[in-house]
């Protein structure tokens, strides 16, 4: 699921000071400071910690190392939500449970469904298994810089080529 930007600009409890942004200054009230009364873009932390209360109230069990990790047990199905920023992926062994989370969160939160989870921070992931590797990373770059066709290396530099100190060079820190 992901955050709409709406519950980004979301009212927030704690006392929030900012300075005027760049480009919106107001050149009559240089000195003053503002404060907020709703989370701002990038001030992500005011509507993760009213998602993650909103998650502790609902019977889930904080992650011990990491605090952004919940489990929900009931009877013997098991929920598992992580929240990124303003993403949160979720599974478990029950579609009924599944479905009454992405209900819940739809309800208290303006979220959108995305897709079944197939990449998340450099894994890919399918049904079958969970493994670590950079290839959609690597080939959303060559694709970015128009380098798809480029001849593949597998070391940068040729391994035959003998490297000496250059003695009279410049000493580089």
């Amino acid at each position: 699921m992901d955050v709409k930007s709406a519950f980004l600009n979301g009212f927030i409890e704690e006392e929030v000071y900012v300075r005027q942004p760049p480009s919106f200054e107001s050149v009559r009230f240089l000195d003053r400071m503002y404060k907020l009364r709703k989370a701002l873009y990038g001030l992500k932390q005011a509507p993760r910690a009213r998602s993650l209360s909103s998650l502790l109230k609902s019977e889930f069990v904080m992650g011990s190392v990491d605090k952004t990790l919940f489990l929900l047990s009931r009877g013997g199905d098991t929920l598992i939500v992580q929240i990124y920023v303003d993403d949160i992926i979720f599974g478990g062994s029950s579609h009924v449970l599944v479905s009454s989370f992405a209900e819940q969160m739809n309800r208290e939160f303006e979220m959108s469904l995305m897709a079944e989870l197939q990449f998340f921070l450099g894994l890919q992931i399918n049904p079958e298994r969970i493994f670590v590797h950079q290839a959609k990373y690597t080939k959303d770059i060559l694709k970015k810089f128009d380098m798809r066709h480029s001849k593949p290396m597998t070391t940068p530099m040729s391994t035959n080529t003998a490297l000496d100190a250059d003695e009279d060079g410049e000493a580089v820190d």
